[in-house]
Order: C-alpha cells, then structure tokens, then sequence
C-alpha cells in the first residue's frame, strides 16, 4: 500500500524539490539546442569543411552526452535505490550545474584547436551522466509524494517544468540575438546561458536540502531493516519492463525533440529560415507543450494513462506530415506557421502529461529509480539525442526535407503498439 501520512507542506516541497533539478538540466540542454549553430560555428567549424559537417558535428556531441545518460540512470538509481532519493539528487544537482556553468568558460576551436570541442564533448558526457541520474529520482520523489489519485498530477509537474526549462532557453536565447549584434551573439554573449545555470543551481540546492525523503522509501526501508538493492530474482521482470516502457516512450523522446528543440536548427539549415523568427517559432512550439502537460496528467488521473497517451500518439501519427508540409510551404505566413508549432508542441504535451506517472507504476519502489531512470534515459540516448544527428544527416544524404514528420511517424507507430499493452486501471493502484 502507498503511504499516505506525508503532509501537504511535504508534498509541496517535493513538487518544487524535484521539479527546480528537471528545469536546469532541461533549460541547459534547450540552449544548446538553441544555440547549435552558433557551437557549431566556435567549435566544430574544421578547416576545410562546410557549415552542414560542423552542425552534424555538434549535434554527435549532442547525442553522445545522451548516450552517457543510461550510464548515470544505472550509477545513480542504485545509489538512489539504496540510499535514498533526497542525498542522491542533492549530488547530482550541484554535479549537474558546475558542468553546466563550465561549458561558458571554454575557448573556442579559434583559440586552442581541436582541444575546444574535446573539451566541450567531454562536459557533455559529464551532464549526461547527471542527467541520466536526475530523471528517475525527481519522478520517483513527486510520484511516491503523490495522493491517491494524482499520481498523474504529481509526475505532470516534472514534465511542466521541463517545458519552463526549454522556454527559458529559448526565451534567453532570443533576448540576447534581439539585445547583441551578431558579432558579439557569436563571440561572447553564448556564454551568459551557461553561467546563469549557477545562481539556479544554487536555488536549486537550498530546496532539496530541506526536502524530507519519499514516504515510500521510508516505508521500505522500514519494513527491510535497510534500503533494499535490487533483487536478482526480479532482474528478468526488470529489463521487460524497461524495454516495454521504451517502446512506450519512443514517441515522446522523438517527437519532443523533433519539434521542441531542433526546429529552429531545421528551419534554418532546410527551410532556410531567419535566426530570429526559427527562434520565435521554436518559443511558440514549446508554449503549446507546456499547456497541455498538466490538464493531460490531471486527465490521466481520471480515465487512465493508455487512453490518453494512445490518442496523442495516433494524431502525431496523423499530422506529422501534414503539419510539416505547412511549415514548409512558402505561402505559409508567421501566424500559420505558429499555429502549427503550437499544435504539435501540445501533442507531445499530452503524452508528457501522464509519462512519468505511467513509467513509475511499471516499476516497485525498490528498483523504481533504476528502472524508470534507465528507460526512460534508454529512449531519450535513441530517440531524441539522436534526433538532430539522424533527422540532419538523411537530409544531407537524400535532400528529402520530409525526414522530420517520417521519423516521428515511424517512432509513433511502435509507441502505439507498445501503449495498447497497459492495463487501463494502473492508474487505480497503490505504488508497490
């Protein structure tokens, strides 16, 4: 049964605890995002290669911090399933925000040579390691906090502030190529994003120190004598349910950085887009996102994960191309192109809402940080860290400018498949 003394002051402080990490760690990775063609500029521009070979370049080191993140999922959710969650987010927290803030102290390739973006990848890899032990804690800490009934509600707050995060990003982002020249966007104003992740981190720190650990661990390591590890007879139902919940979380990881977070980079390379109106578009796509989040994860509590997460599903299925094919069309005007953003940002909204409730029910509280962290990193290192490099590099290789709306197509119809398995009352039970 799920433990439900914790006060409401404590349930309140875990919402906020969990979800200020998720905002860092989101807000960082959306300036990178945002900022890519400026990186690829600083540090990826080799001599004797094009603008398209740097961009591929800085979105491998992109994607190879992501493949690190499986590797923090499984390092930190051990710890945090033996330990617990409120000392192992603390760690990964300040971890996370020093190589955050030193990513705005390297020199550039101009200055040091290929030395820059080794450097740069390096600190990648570090914020993927954080990163991968960030997830499952923070869904962990709000679900197993969570009431009877709002489970939905609960994990709908991590992925909201994940949507504050990406806004923040781009919000930055735009300021600062509406305030510099894009002489000095270029030399030196890149770098005020990253250092601002430092005041954040140290607001950040102060809040889960004063957190008070999960009721549900507690209670586990009650009834134990100690925090239990992983059992080995449970290893087998372990990695099932990790690869089932990949398969569910497929469409979430491509879609949402399909257009959340690499638009604005395809609007310019393909579409020949300006850098302020792809940024524009890129704020608006994620204004879409962060509305339907919670009203998805509160939808949730009521008729269940499966059915809200298969419609969202089905319609990118259906939309995909269609949407692009607007935003491709000449005639198209900055309003249209808004609203079509702003469609599909909601969409993968809806299936953030309900995401982090459905993968912490697949997993006991005894391997639940491993295990969601560990999937959903697993999805994310696949789908979505490798979405820039995969959606930029076929582009080169076929000219098909369709590519984006084929890959999230393609992802749908296996998430559609692998939601269709839930059982529709999960959303009814007590955490294990």
């Amino acid at each position: 049964m799920q433990q439900h003394a914790a006060t409401t002051s404590a349930h309140k402080r875990a919402l906020i605890a969990g979800s200020i990490g998720n905002f860092i760690e989101w807000y960082e990775f959306a300036v990178y995002g945002f900022l890519a063609t400026v990186i690829a500029q600083n540090f990826f521009r080799l001599e004797g290669e094009g603008e398209l070979t740097s961009l591929i370049l800085t979105y491998a080191s992109f994607a190879v911090a992501f493949f690190f993140r499986p590797l923090g999922a499984v390092v930190f959710g051990r710890i945090g399933d033996r330990i617990g969650r409120k000392p192992t987010l603390i760690v990964v927290l300040v971890c996370m925000t020093l190589a955050t803030a030193a990513i705005g102290l390297v020199p550039v390739y101009a200055s040091i040579g290929v030395a820059a973006p080794l450097i740069v990848t390096g600190l990648r890899i570090l914020q993927g390691l954080f990163a991968g032990g960030e997830y499952g804690g923070a869904v962990s800490l709000m679900t197993e906090f969570a009431p009877r009934g709002k489970r939905g509600l609960y994990g709908a707050w991590q992925s909201f502030t994940v949507a504050l995060g990406l806004l923040a990003g781009a919000g930055i982002v735009a300021l600062l190529s509406v305030l510099l020249s894009p002489e000095a966007l270029y030399d030196w104003g890149w770098r005020i994003p990253f250092f601002i992740a430092l005041p954040m981190g140290g607001v950040a720190l102060w809040l889960r120190v004063s957190m008070e650990e999960t009721p549900g661990f507690v209670r586990q390591q009650q009834q134990t004598g100690h925090a239990a590890a992983p059992v080995k007879a449970s290893t087998g139902a372990t990695i099932k349910n990790i690869l089932v919940a990949i398969g569910r979380v497929m469409v979430w990881s491509a879609a949402g950085y399909t257009y959340l977070v690499i638009m604005p980079t395809y609007l310019q390379s393909a579409l020949h887009t300006g850098f302020n109106q792809a940024l524009l578009i890129a704020v608006i796509s994620n204004i879409g996102f962060a509305l339907t989040i919670i009203p998805a994860g509160m939808l949730s509590d009521r008729i269940g994960r499966r059915t809200v997460m298969v419609v969202a599903s089905c319609l990118l299925l259906i939309l995909a191309l269609p949407l692009l094919k607007v935003l491709q069309a000449e005639s198209a005007t900055l309003a249209i192109k808004a609203l079509v953003v702003l469609i599909a940002g909601g969409l993968v909204g809806i299936l953030a809402g309900p995401g982090p409730a459905m993968l912490s029910e697949m997993f006991p509280t005894r391997v639940r940080y491993t295990g969601l962290g560990l999937a959903y990193s697993l999805s994310n290192a696949l789908f979505s860290g490798c979405a820039g490099l995969i959606i930029t590099g076929l582009i080169k290789q076929t000219g098909n400018v369709d590519i984006p709306a084929w890959y999230v197509m393609a992802t749908a119809i296996v998430s559609i498949v692998a939601l269709m398995t839930l059982n529709k009352n999960d959303h009814l039970k007590d955490l294990e």
